[in-house]
């Protein structure tokens, strides 16, 4: 039935490329090739979102196991991006679903003057969704993630477009802010930014695609898929990052966690 509604589709549209074409002087010969190109450039686009939605799928029903690295490659490591996408300097934000989670993939297309200065860093103050701060020691065990890090967003608006006069990275913006524990955040993810961090200061313009794996409606996500590339190839990663923490177990529907000693997560990457 839907092949039958999509030809169905397809015929009217080369009826109407075919009754246009009659006023502006293209043969019917050429209309046809012209929505063959159509064709030919729509394809790849809606297939790259298939293939997109169900690698977050796929992520999101993997369940984490104590011991095992929390890194994982996707696609053997490879971005599935596309390097000849950089267009111009901006961050593409999702907006949040209707449970106000972050669970789209903001999109970056960054360059050397994003590189940002630590120094003018402030406290964040935004609760995203799933966040139930708790301490171990003095050491608090949740941090407000960035999808796409403050180091490498210098200039950065919060609409996503550049702005010289911005001399800090995003901070408080809710688009770009997830609830991570500390551990995948401080120990795992950086290890990737830094990664985009030293190919920006060498140069290179990067195209950044962090996404938060949400499972189902829970609140918290169960982890994060980053990919990077640069234009010239150099570049290039595709990993998942579980969103876990040595010694605590979440309740990823609500964000609670309870202490586990026996949850053990090693500080290796790939």
């Amino acid at each position: 039935m839907r092949k039958r509604r999509q030809k169905r589709a397809t015929s009217v549209l080369i009826l109407l490329l075919v009754f246009i074409g009659s006023f502006i002087g293209i043969k019917p010969q050429q209309a046809q090739q012209l929505w063959q190109t159509a064709q030919q450039l729509l394809v790849p686009a809606q297939t790259t979102k298939q293939q997109t939605t169900t690698t977050a799928d796929q992520l999101a029903n993997l369940n984490y196991q104590s011991g095992k690295s929390a890194v994982i490659a996707v696609n053997h490591n490879r971005a599935t991006l596309d390097p000849k996408s950089w267009r111009q300097n901006q961050v593409i934000y999702a907006d949040l679903d209707r449970l106000n989670r972050t669970s789209g993939a903001n999109i970056a297309y960054l360059q050397q003057r994003n590189v940002a200065d630590d120094a003018l860093r402030v406290q964040q103050t935004v609760r995203p969704t799933g966040w139930h701060q708790k301490f171990s020691g003095r050491q608090a065990i949740l941090n407000r993630g960035h999808l796409v890090a403050y180091s490498i967003s210098k200039g950065i608006s919060v609409a996503g477009t550049y702005d010289p006069h911005q001399q800090s990275g995003d901070q408080n913006n809710v688009k770009n802010l997830f609830t991570q524990t500390a551990f995948s955040n401080q120990r795992l993810q950086t290890v990737y930014e830094a990664k985009v961090r030293n190919a920006l200061r060498a140069g290179k313009k990067v195209i950044y695609r962090p996404h938060a794996i949400f499972r189902g409606q829970e609140l918290m996500p169960r982890g994060v898929h980053l990919q990077a590339i640069s234009t010239d190839g150099s570049l290039n990663f595709n990993v998942y990052i579980y969103n876990v923490q040595p010694g605590f177990i979440f309740n990823y529907q609500t964000g609670t966690s309870q202490k586990a000693a026996d949850q053990q997560v090693p500080d290796t990457t790939i």
